[in-house]
C-alpha cells in the first residue's frame, strides 16, 4: 500500500520559515516527479513546486525565490523549504508523487493527506 506522509506544517508569522517533509512508502514503480501542491479555502489546488527525476525544477511564480524543493532519491522523500512566508501562502500543502510503469505504460499519481500551513500577518 502506497503512503505519503507530510509533516512540518504549522503556524508561523509573516516573514518566517517552515520546512515541509514528505516521506513515502510502498511505491514500487519508477518515480517521474515529486512535488508540492497547495489548496487555500475556496480556491483550486495549485502547483507550488515540482522536481523531476532529472532534477529539473518548476516553481509557481508566487513562490520563486522564497521556496526551494529538494528530494532524497534513495529514500523517495521530498522536501519544501519555505522562507519569507506571506499570509497568502496559507493553505493545505499536499505532497505528490508521479510514478510510472513500463509494461504497461502507465502513470500513477499518489497524494498525501495534506499538512496545514498558516501564516499570520
Amino acid at each position: 500500500q502506497v503512503q505519503l506522509v507530510e509533516s512540518g506544517g504549522g503556524l508561523v508569522q509573516a516573514g518566517g520559515s517552515l520546512r515541509l517533509s514528505c516521506a513515502t512508502s510502498g511505491i514500487i514503480f519508477s518515480i517521474d516527479a515529486m512535488g508540492w501542491y497547495r489548496q487555500a479555502p475556496g480556491k483550486q489546488r495549485e502547483l507550488v513546486a515540482l522536481m523531476t527525476s532529472g532534477a529539473s525544477t518548476n516553481y509557481a511564480d508566487s513562490v520563486k525565490g522564497r521556496f526551494t524543493i529538494s528530494r532524497d532519491n534513495a529514500n523517495k522523500a521530498v522536501y519544501l523549504q519555505m522562507n519569507s512566508l506571506k499570509p497568502e501562502d496559507t493553505a493545505v500543502y499536499y505532497c505528490n508523487v508521479r510514478a510510472y510503469s513500463i509494461y504497461p505504460r502507465r502513470f500513477y499519481d499518489y497524494w498525501g493527506q495534506g499538512t496545514q500551513v498558516t501564516v499570520s500577518s
